[in-house]
Formats: structure tokens, sequence, C-alpha cells
């Protein structure tokens, strides 16, 4: 990959479409539009011109804009080329392009490893980019915008802008402290100022990461056999999911299903019923199972007897089959629900949604991913080591510590790897 070279690419969604928007990026991008068009229309302005390859065959007649850097998405010389979006269309005009010297196609995600390496978004920018193209609700729609629109960057920045102030500080008592000019006043003040900004990043390291937002949240269904566990399942993702049966031991594996509700994604997950003897080796793995998703989840709904659900820290009592007159009854703090009928569905959802509301992060703030959660751990673990220093010289290592890891937040000090693995998520034209 030669970031010197000129790319191109479809931007748009796959042909056969109304539009399709062919973008060009780098140094020979207004030449490309040249070699088509003739002449270059006035910078950001659309203007209708024809297209002809170099045999002087009509390709279209498009909207062109140019878009001089670096002032652009990509911070490179930019064009743009709306197409009518027939397959034929698309493939003529490529083609051109590909034909003109220094032009070649772009690779995944390079236009926006381009606007990273050319300094129009950081790293996290960049990320919450990849998570917005991927969001599939409503909640990953508004987290991921707030990280590829710079909240976190910004917030960073600050932080950033505090250690350095730390920083100079600490470094001048440093050249100060042979003359015995360092008071017991000023390291207590460094402390405090450490300690402060210690306390101000471990709070949104509290919040709930995106990882759950992202993957959605498990959700487990678990009860002992015939319970309703599987007809529950088929209710809730309103599809015939898991098989309902009235033979004991039918669910043997564990069954996922994924599934929004308010915006909110929850992965259901329908389980083995759980019973302390089997002769079933199958059955008694699936129980094994059903036993880890259980541990693992993020929400437990059980349907077996009252007080006899594995110990969870988000559980839900379900009085089950309220329908039937031969079922279990519960107390009155269990909800009351018949999938059958679909009695108690709506509470049941509505349940899920508020509790899921506290698992995850609001959904007007940014959202912090493991990379992410990883190095501002390491910068509070420093502030902490220079909040606690006696020596103002592991002060000063412990903060040049914090600045680095916040360097490697927002990109400023990355590997190749790494990067070549998030833009590896983009798609050609992004």
């Amino acid at each position: 990959m030669d970031n010197a070279d000129t790319i191109f690419a479809l931007s748009s969604g796959a042909p056969p479409a109304a539009i399709a928007v062919v973008r060009i990026s780098g140094v020979q991008a207004f030449d490309g539009v040249k070699a088509l068009t003739g002449s270059l229309p006035l910078p950001r302005r659309a203007s209708l011109r024809r297209l002809t390859d170099v045999a002087g065959i009509v390709l279209d007649d498009a909207l062109v804009l140019i878009f001089p850097g670096p002032n652009t998405a990509s911070g490179e010389d930019l064009a743009e080329l709306h197409l009518h979006g027939g397959r034929a269309v698309v493939r003529g005009v490529e083609a051109a392009l590909q034909a003109i010297p220094g032009l070649r196609r772009a690779e995944p995600g390079e236009f926006t490893r381009r606007a990273f390496l050319n300094g129009r978004i950081d790293l996290n920018e960049a990320e919450g980019l990849a998570d917005l193209l991927a969001a599939e609700t409503e909640w990953q729609r508004r987290g991921a915008l707030q990280m590829a629109g710079g909240a976190f960057s910004k917030a960073i920045e600050g932080w950033r802008e505090d250690l350095l102030g730390l920083s100079a500080t600490v470094e001048a008592l440093i050249d100060f402290s042979d003359e015995d000019d360092v008071s017991l006043e000023d390291n207590i003040n460094i402390s405090n100022r450490c300690r402060a900004l210690h306390d101000v990043i471990g709070r949104h390291l509290a919040i709930p990461g995106a990882q759950k937002l992202r993957d959605g949240l498990r959700v487990v269904i678990a009860g002992p056999p015939n319970s309703g566990k599987s007809t529950l399942l088929n209710a809730l993702v309103a599809k015939e999911a898991a098989i309902v049966s009235d033979i004991a031991g039918t669910t043997r594996d564990l069954i996922d299903v994924p599934v929004a509700f308010g915006g909110i994604p929850f992965i259901f997950t329908d389980t083995a019923g759980l019973r302390d003897e089997t002769d079933d080796v199958i059955e008694s793995v699936g129980i094994e199972r059903a036993e880890a998703a259980i541990k693992s989840a993020d929400i437990l709904l059980w349907l077996g007897d009252e007080g006899s659900a594995p110990q969870h820290a988000n559980s839900l009592e379900v009085e089950a089959k309220v329908d039937d007159p031969a079922h279990k009854a519960k107390s009155t703090s269990a909800l009351k629900l018949s999938a059958k009928t679909s009695q108690g569905l709506a509470d049941l959802i509505q349940w899920l949604t508020v509790t899921a509301q506290t698992l995850l992060p609001p959904p007007d703030s940014f959202a912090i991913n493991v990379r992410q959660e990883m190095l501002l751990s390491d910068v509070v673990r420093s502030l902490a080591g220079a909040a606690s220093a006696t020596d103002l010289l592991i002060a000063a290592e412990e903060l040049r510590q914090a600045r680095l890891a916040l360097d490697a937040l927002t990109g400023r000090a990355s590997t190749e790897d790494m990067l070549d693995a998030l833009f590896g998520r983009f798609c050609i034209g992004k």
C-alpha cells in the first residue's frame, strides 16, 4: 500500500442503484477527472459533465465535484463522480480510471486510513466510524456517532493538556530541587492534581464499555426441562428458532438468536433443561454448557421453581405457562407470562429494556472499547503512581508513561499491525 498513489473506489452501495458515487483521492485526483471530462469544474460546485474513456467512448453523463486538499475527508485532493448506478456504467468508469497512469483501486479502509495519516481524524474517531458503519440498532448508532464525532478525542485532549501542565510543573520543581526550593506544599499540590485527574478518568472507566453494545446483551433463558424455555424464546424473537416438545431434554445445546428491542441489541440463549441426573451423555454436556452460559450471562430469565435460580446479579423470576391451570405458581414479585397467548410478553420486554439501560453506556455519550479501556487503565495506574510518589523523578516518569498511553489512544503512537487490523474492517470505498 503506497500512500503516494492516487486511489479510486465505488463509495456508495453496490449497483444497481439510482446513483453510484465513485471517489478519487490523491495528488492525481484532478488529473483523473480531467482525463475523463476534458476540464475541471469549480471547486466544491457540482457540475454536469460527459465522461469518456481514452478512446473517446462515452461512459455516462455525471455530476462531478472536486475538493482541493487538505480540507477534505481524506486530507488530500478529492473528487467525486456521481454516476447513474447501473453495473455497466460503474464498471466502465472504473476501467477508464484504472487505465490512467498513477491511479489504482483503493484497498479496504484506505480512504479512512489516509484521513487518519493526514490528521483529519484520530484513531478513536476512526474506530467510531467503523462501529457506525456496522451499527444495526439505534443505541449502537448513537454511541458510535459520539465516538466518530470526536467526543472521546476532545476529552483525551483535555486530559493531555492537564498532564502536560503537571509534567511541566514537576520538571520545574526538579530543576529547583537542588536549591531546596521545593516545599512539602508543592508535593501535596502535585499529588492532589494527579489524584483529581485520576478520578476524572476513573469515572469514565466505570461507565459500561462498548463491547456489550456492539455484540448485544446476552439474555439466558434457563430452568428445568419442559419449563417453557424454547416456547418463550420463539415468542420473543417472533420465529421458530427452537424446537418445542413435551419430551424432556429436547434442547441439547445452546441456541443463540439476536434481536433488538427499543433500539437495544440482545442475544437470547435457549439452554438445555437443568436437572440433577440424566442417563443421556449428550444432554449432560448440554446441561454443562447451560450452566456455563448462565455464569457468563448479562441477564438471566429463570423459569424454574421460585428461589432455586443460580446466583446472578440481574435475574428475573418468570412464572411461565400461566395459561395452563397445572403450571407452578410463584409469588407476586414474579413476572406472570404465557408465551402461547403473549400475556405478559410486553411487560417482559419492557423489563429487559429498562434493565439493559443500566448495563450499557448512555446512548448520547461515547463508549470505550477494549483497546481504549486498557490504555485508559494504564493512564489511571500511572497517575496513581505519580500521586503517591515521594520522589519527583519517579512522579515525572509516571506522568511520562501516562502521556504515552494517551498518545497511543489517539494514534500518535501506534503500530502498523494494529492499523492494518482496524482499517481492514472498512469496506473498499471508505
